[in-house]
């Protein structure tokens, strides 16, 4: 049986113009007593977006010191045990490619790297530990794992106006002739930063090696509205 992290951390790291972003998203096992049925919902967490120019030495000291503490080194309850919680770092790395992700090695950091392809890619898995991942796959399992009510976020929970905002400014623009989808921002100025965080604990939240399940997908606004978040 595949072992699942308790704790999915997508850091969407930005180049010199660019934010940085880390997103914090909770497995958490889940039971209905009317059914009898055993499920899984995902809680964000934390979100975080850091100041522009930031050292990327001081990004990696930040969430190395993040994941030494509570709760990713908490014990948890799995069925009759008591075990360690466990934790997946997700890492874009497309834009700052191996340096970077090299330098969260050396850190003391194992992490996921993701690097984000385009319309009419597939999913690939060079090794366990990393992967090609087409955005459209990403920022859909964050917006069908919202739709769904499968993703719960925090009262009050600092950062979400933002990312919420940022959802918002995000256009799903459709190939008429092959019927793919690709995400953009509606203008240039617009930021993505905490959304691909997000999207990347989402994905590798919810990703099964077989493939994902096509869903159709409501639009941002309707499922903020449907689950009571705007």
């Amino acid at each position: 049986m595949a072992e699942f992290a308790d704790f999915h951390i997508g850091l969407d790291l930005g180049q010199s113009a660019d934010y940085t972003a880390l997103a914090v998203i909770q497995r958490v096992p889940t039971y209905n007593p009317e059914t009898g049925k055993h499920s899984v919902a995902l809680h964000l967490r934390h979100l975080e977006r850091f100041a522009l120019k930031t050292p990327y030495t001081d990004i990696a000291d930040y969430v190395r010191a993040l994941l030494t503490g509570s709760p990713f080194t908490d014990n948890v309850r799995d069925g009759f045990r008591i075990r360690k919680a466990r934790t997946e770092l997700i890492v874009d790395k497309t834009g700052v490619g191996v340096a970077v992700t090299d330098l969260l090695k050396e850190k003391g950091l194992p992490h996921i790297a993701v690097t984000i392809t385009g319309l009419g890619q597939k999913v690939i898995r060079h090794s366990r530990r990393e992967y090609s991942v087409p955005k459209q796959d990403l920022v859909s399992a964050l917006e069908v794992a919202f739709h769904t009510g499968i993703l719960k976020v925090a009262k009050g929970l600092e950062g979400w106006p933002k990312l919420r905002e940022e959802l918002l400014n995000f256009r799903r623009k459709q190939n008429k002739i092959t019927a793919h989808i690709s995400y953009e921002a509606w203008r240039e100025s617009d930021h993505d930063d905490l959304v691909l965080a997000a999207a990347l604990a989402c994905w590798k939240a919810t990703y099964k090696r077989k493939g994902t399940t096509r869903t159709r997908a409501l639009s941002a606004e309707q499922a903020y509205r449907k689950y009571g978040l705007l």
